[in-house]
């Protein structure tokens, strides 16, 4: 029986043909896979593999995370996780980095328990997301949750018994904790007030969104040498920090220039480390939004590929581009993307309107007539299971259903209608949070601190406190200073880009060792048009004698400064150390509160 066929059914037919035949090659290719020659570098983790037999061909000695990733891969370890749980045991050795892959830290001494990372692509969750939490941190863990420097959540003090339960209840709330730690790219951040924000130039949710799955669904991206971080910046109000990142997006307008068509563009900025003091730097690229992802996935294999994997100290993407120069890695990343990028010479751009550092506070209008939205004060970022559950509530009772967080360890509840704010000021106040906060505690961030990080030598969070009690007593401050307090070199709370930047250290006094910090000040970043690392101004300083050498340097600031509209940021560059030490020795005592 013969019949003819329309062209539809013809295509069709093509296609159906077109698969049966490529699925015949695949199998012919999967039964040579045993003749592979030895040491060949093939699959999923062919770049990790590559890379760690080229360091070793070269005569180098890969560290012992690299030997163990290389024995089977942290993602392909599930079932030991699954078994330590059910036997109530922790990892140990090289098995505490390895479940870092499953978003599980085991945080021992400082606390015998898990803490668990999440995944929040622009910081961004809905209602039902935040009470899930609120459930699972109160089920699972300590009943309260805390808010990062990278608008994330983690959850602490999670028994070794609960640690699947967790892990699961944060999967069915549509969220995962893959990657969060290790050796993998970082929670991907964005402007915080994305599509609500009056001056911003591009919406970063979408492309958050599109990039938190790229890194779900390309296995090369679990393959790198050490953490990886990528934010998105739209030009809106509230700063995302995108230059401390290894990948910095900036949106940007181009209006016009030979070649250009007029719209919104991407800077690309790459190397923000400010622990290891850089900011990204301008590659002179601009990338349309929709190239912005497959770019940094370019950038991120270039990383996988020429990373140290026999020095950790020397293995983030700073090091590779010190090493090999900007130009010849700018190279790499258009091999790996396949093409030559935008270079940005010629085109006229239109400067970033100002970010405004503590606008992540308080109650702003949106570009949606009516509609509000509401920055609140988490101290130090910690907030409990029964104070997210009534931000969800209010949230939607009162706004789009939606909170979003911010990298200076805050949310915003957006959406609000003028008449409703009142209502909603009340309710968050019984919450006992609020939307208005002193000079002081507007810019006070803390990461985790010796309570519950093994690494941190000091009581951050506690201490931020405290601080922030005694300054608010003796100092009538009318100007938000950012005081930024770090635990450790891994600088969480990135202190080298805060008014003043505290990194903890222990400090000797007489045959004892206490809690202190190395005091800098005077640092900033570009999206407020302060980029600069903080400079040192005192070292080994004990925690108790703290307090009052800041009260001196804030009140020369305020007998010494220009005017009243004079940051502590502009105060600072001004003057050299030795001259602002001189000041603060110094200062009047009529610039000090009664």
């Amino acid at each position: 029986m013969t019949e003819e066929f329309d062209d539809a059914q013809k295509q069709w037919l093509r296609g159906f043909v077109s698969g049966i035949e490529a699925r015949k090659a695949a199998e012919k290719l999967a039964s040579r896979t045993a003749s592979t020659p030895a040491g060949q570098a093939i699959g999923p983790d062919a770049l990790q593999h590559a890379a760690q037999d080229r360091a070793v061909a070269a005569g180098g000695k890969l560290v012992a995370e690299e030997t163990a990733k290389r024995a089977r891969h942290p993602l392909d370890r599930w079932d030991e996780v699954v078994g330590r749980a059910e036997a109530g045991q922790f990892p140990k050795g090289i098995d505490v980095f390895l479940t870092k892959y499953h978003g599980l830290f085991y945080v021992a001494p400082a606390e015998n328990s898990f803490m668990c990372r999440l995944r929040i692509p622009n910081g961004i969750l809905n209602v039902w997301q935040m009470r899930g939490l609120a459930d699972a941190a109160e089920s699972f863990g300590g009943g309260y949750v805390d808010v990062t420097t990278r608008a994330n959540l983690q959850i602490r003090e999670i028994p070794a018994q609960a640690a699947i339960d967790l892990l699961l209840a944060v999967q069915d709330l549509g969220l995962t904790a893959r990657g969060s730690g290790a050796d993998n790219i970082r929670n991907i951040t964005g402007s915080p007030t994305a599509g609500i924000d009056p001056q911003e130039l591009y919406d970063t949710r979408p492309l958050c969104r599109a990039m938190h799955h790229y890194i779900l669904n390309h296995r090369e991206m679990y393959g790198l040498p050490r953490k990886f971080n990528i934010a998105f910046d739209g030009g809106g109000r509230v700063p995302v920090l995108e230059d401390t990142n290894d990948i910095g997006f900036v949106a940007t307008e181009v209006t016009g220039g030979d070649g250009f068509e007029p719209g919104i563009y991407f800077r690309l900025q790459l190397g923000g480390i400010t622990g290891h003091l850089d900011f990204a730097f301008e590659t002179g690229i601009l990338l349309k939004p929709e190239e912005c992802v497959t770019v940094a996935g370019a950038v991120v294999r270039a990383f996988a590929i020429h990373g140290d994997r026999t020095n950790r100290q020397k293995a983030r993407l700073k090091y590779v581009i010190d090493r090999m120069g900007r130009d010849a890695f700018v190279g790499e990343v258009e091999k790996e993307h396949g093409a030559k990028l935008r270079r940005a010479a010629g085109a006229q751009v239109t400067p970033r309107a100002l970010a405004d550092k503590h606008g992540h506070i308080g109650v702003h209008s949106q570009k949606q007539a009516g509609r509000n939205y509401l920055g609140l004060l988490l101290p130090v970022g910690r907030v409990t299971a029964e104070q997210m559950r009534g931000i969800a509530e209010i949230a939607q009772r009162f706004g789009s259903g939606t909170i979003r967080f911010t990298v200076w360890q805050n949310l915003l509840i957006s959406d609000v209608a003028d008449r409703d704010i009142g209502v909603c000021i009340a309710a968050i106040a019984a919450l006992g949070l609020g939307v208005e906060a002193s000079a002081i505690r507007r810019g006070l961030v803390a990461c985790t601190g010796n309570a519950g990080c093994k690494f941190a030598a000091s009581n951050t969070k506690g201490h931020a406190l405290k601080l922030a009690d005694y300054l608010e007593m003796r100092l009538a401050l009318d100007t938000p200073i950012n005081i930024h307090l770090t635990g450790c070199h891994h600088s969480c709370a990135q202190h080298y880009v805060g008014d003043i930047g505290l990194i903890a250290a222990k400090v000797e006094r007489g045959e004892e060792s206490v809690e202190g910090y190395h005091v800098f000040i005077g640092g900033g970043a570009a999206s407020t048009a302060e980029q600069a690392m903080a400079r040192e101004y005192a070292t080994a300083i004990a925690y108790d004698e703290l307090p009052p050498l800041l009260e001196r340097l804030l009140a020369a600031y305020l007998a010494h400064r220009q005017s009243p509209t004079e940051s502590f940021f502009e105060f600072c560059r001004r003057h050299d150390i030795a001259a602002l030490r001189d000041l603060a020795e110094r200062a009047p005592l009529p610039a000090l509160a009664a």
